[in-house]
């Protein structure tokens, strides 16, 4: 790679580029058509436009020492009894492990390195709005985890992340300013309006409510009286208080109370998931009249019977229903079991379109850059990929990896793969970070996309073979499976990436990750990943009920929810690692 330099020798301030349009002037298929700038990021359009979103980078640290506190290299949040519901508290550090499985690290490094770039992931936020009609909790009776106890904690929880971003003062291991955050999907679970507005302020700052329908009182399963769910407020016991959760007057009122979000002091860029494109992160169709006023009406299914429930939950896993209208049945078969509850039209399902405008909207600029990502040449040819400029030597690439047809596993057409395949081209003097949802082994999902029903879909496998023909691609860094795994792809002619999977927000141990890509000046190139967990006290006080509280309540509750995957944080080498790579 050529033009190999430090980001933390250059500071740049947010000023505006204008790309000729003649630069952007290719048919989706064909792609980018120009070597991305610093601070430039381009989406694909079948337009003459060649969109620009703006961004800058973060102000050169005073120091570069490593800058642990606040990682969970300094300390991780453990249970402090030994059974029944644990209690959490301080618990000791990961540890860093050296990764050699695609090229050896040599001796002194750490003395000759510079820093390419750093930046934290965010995935799999799931922001939940807990009182929508259409909401599959009652799935429960035959999947204890179908509904967990800590759903209506989504938002002060993803605010107290954005706290412990803004809280970092440099990078882990370099020290260097971190330059962005990139959310790498299901910002929403819903695909309601309300979890979106809410997203949105919760990344650009705002004032949040977390409530919908009536506006004075929470409306839904935690408040129905049924021993199927965790009645906090209650004296009644349940099956959750079975299992030791306890009695927490005033623990709902206190939910739908008004957050506060500073907004990160950093840029941030997003990639959508399936929670955000499609309704339930499951169903293809926006056009079913039913659902959509269901969305938005005065009734609320909260319990079937367990056998109900599973012939359900089967058609969503095997994908026998991908647009929906097997739960559209189902919805009509239960419709004398329902609850009534406040309607709301911001539950209403939003579009690609709608995502797009959210993002493009002034209002939740926050740092930027405007549209975070996105562009007006995205919205106007229906995409939702780009590329952006990291830092003088490195470039971010964004993929659709949702499929419009159905089913919660991923894909991507032909045509991104060749605009995909044409930017790693174009850029192949800058090293590339590629930003997706699915994994690669979650990419099994091929069903046309209703608005290209002639386009080929490409999986995982497809995708990691395009990656691994251009030397330049270091890292796919990706969410969806709600677990930490760092998986080696080794390609012939010793070209080879790393794929980076993190673990979700919404599940415990509820992390985030900061990325950091290291010229070690020696013909390797090293990957340095550290994880984070949100501001709040591992210790939880139940009598504090603030913003603060609840985000610590958040994360014990997600420990001990029944049926939670106690697995998630992955091995030590799927944590805090130094992945070393050969200089392509």
């Amino acid at each position: 790679m050529s033009r190999i330099r430090s980001v933390a020798t250059s500071a740049m301030g947010v000023h505006r580029r204008t790309v000729l349009a003649a630069a952007g002037a290719v048919s989706l298929s064909a792609g980018v058509g120009y070597a991305l700038r610093p601070t430039d990021s381009q989406a694909a359009t079948g337009a003459a436009e060649a969109p620009v979103a703006h961004s800058r980078q973060a102000t050169a640290a005073t120091s570069l020492a490593p800058y642990t506190r606040g990682t969970t290299l300094a300390s991780v949040a453990a249970p402090r009894n030994s059974s029944g519901y644990r209690r959490l508290g301080d618990g000791p550090g990961w540890k860093r492990v050296v990764r050699s499985d695609l090229a050896a690290p040599k001796s002194g490094r750490a003395g000759r390195r510079t820093t390419l770039a750093a930046f934290v992931q965010f995935t799999d936020l799931h922001l939940m709005d807990v009182q929508h009609p259409l909401r599959l909790e009652f799935l429960r009776s035959t999947d204890p985890h179908a509904w967990r106890p800590h759903e209506a904690l989504t938002v002060p929880g993803a605010v107290s992340l954005v706290e412990r971003v803004n809280a970092l003062r440099g990078a882990p291991v370099t020290g260097a300013p971190l330059h962005f955050v990139m959310t790498t999907g299901d910002n929403t679970d819903n695909n309601a309006h309300s979890e979106l507005e809410w997203f949105m302020k919760v990344m650009s700052g705002g004032r949040i409510s977390p409530n919908s329908g009536d506006p004075r009182h929470y409306e839904g399963v935690q408040n129905s009286g049924l021993k199927l769910y965790w009645q906090p407020d209650s004296t009644a016991r349940d099956g959750d208080k079975a299992l030791g959760f306890p009695h927490l007057k005033g623990f709902l009122a206190a939910a739908i109370r008004e957050v506060r979000s500073p907004g990160l002091n950093l840029p941030w860029y997003s990639t959508v998931g399936n929670h955000d494109a499609l309704p339930l992160g499951c169903y293809g169709s926006h056009g079913d009249p039913y659902l959509a006023e269901a969305a938005i009406g005065g009734k609320k299914l909260m319990s079937v019977s367990a056998a109900d429930a599973k012939k359900l939950q089967d058609a969503i896993k095997n994908a026998t229903d991908p647009k929906g209208a097997g739960y559209r049945d189902f919805l009509k078969a239960h419709a004398r079991s329902m609850h009534s509850v406040t309607p709301d039209e911001k539950r209403a399902p939003y579009t690609s379109a709608d995502y797009l405008k959210a993002h493009l909207d002034p209002a939740y600029q926050g740092h930027g850059p405007a549209g975070h990502g996105y562009s007006s040449a995205n919205l106007d040819a229906g995409t939702q990929f780009y590329a952006f400029r990291i830092s003088d030597d490195v470039i971010g690439i964004s993929l659709d990896t949702t499929d419009a047809g159905g089913h919660y596993e991923g894909s991507i057409g032909t045509a991104q793969l060749k605009w995909l395949d044409k930017t790693l081209k174009d850029n192949k003097d800058s090293h590339a970070v590629v930003f997706s949802h699915h994994t690669s082994k979650t990419m099994t999902n091929t069903r046309p996309d209703p608005a290209r029903p002639g386009e080929r879909r490409h999986n995982g496998a497809e995708v990691i073979s395009l990656l691994a023909s251009h030397a330049n691609v270091l890292a796919w860094v990706n969410g969806h499976i709600h677990k930490n795994v760092i998986t080696p792809h080794q390609a012939s002619g010793g070209r080879s990436f790393w794929e980076i999977s993190t673990a979700s927000h919404v599940d415990y141990p509820q992390l985030a990750r900061v990325i950091e890509l290291v010229d070690n000046k020696d013909g390797t190139l090293s990957v340095f990943t550290t994880l984070i967990e949100s501001a709040a006290p591992h210790r939880t006080d139940y009598a504090d009920l603030s913003q603060t509280g609840l985000a610590a309540l958040y994360r014990e509750l997600s420990y001990n929810a029944p049926g939670a995957n106690k697995t998630l944080a992955g091995s030590a080498a799927d944590r805090n690692t130094e992945l070393v790579l050969k200089k392509g």
